[in-house]
């Protein structure tokens, strides 16, 4: 079993940045991919960000410049920086990781004023 607890959203007018970090906990061998997904109001939850255990990365087109995604394998911690945040950023943000399962994170809201 994998615990996900997700910190680091909040209100930020457009052009700023925010950082969310997501860290995972219980009984495992090893993770994974961790990334993030959000899901605004009235839409589908949608990949942001993904990144391997080795390393390797894939970020959605709407994001791709903007946000940065990292791990910390050591301490089973994931990060999403995310700069430039625009209006259309708002939403849910879902922390994700998999084993042999997939785990999802209680969400962290993240609102970008115009």
């Amino acid at each position: 079993q994998v615990q996900l607890v997700e910190a680091g959203g909040g209100l930020v007018q457009a052009g700023g940045s925010l950082r969310l970090s997501c860290a995972a906990s219980g009984t495992f061998f090893s993770i994974n991919a961790m990334g993030w997904f959000r899901q605004a109001p009235g839409k589908q939850r949608e990949l942001v960000a993904i990144i391997t255990s080795g390393g390797t990365t894939n970020y959605a087109d709407a994001v791709k410049g903007r946000f940065t995604i990292s791990r910390d394998n050591a301490k089973k911690t994931v990060y999403l920086q995310m700069n430039s945040l625009k209006p259309d950023d708002t939403a849910v943000y879902y922390c994700y990781a998999t084993t042999n399962r997939e785990y999802w994170g209680q969400g962290t809201q993240v609102t970008v004023s115009s």
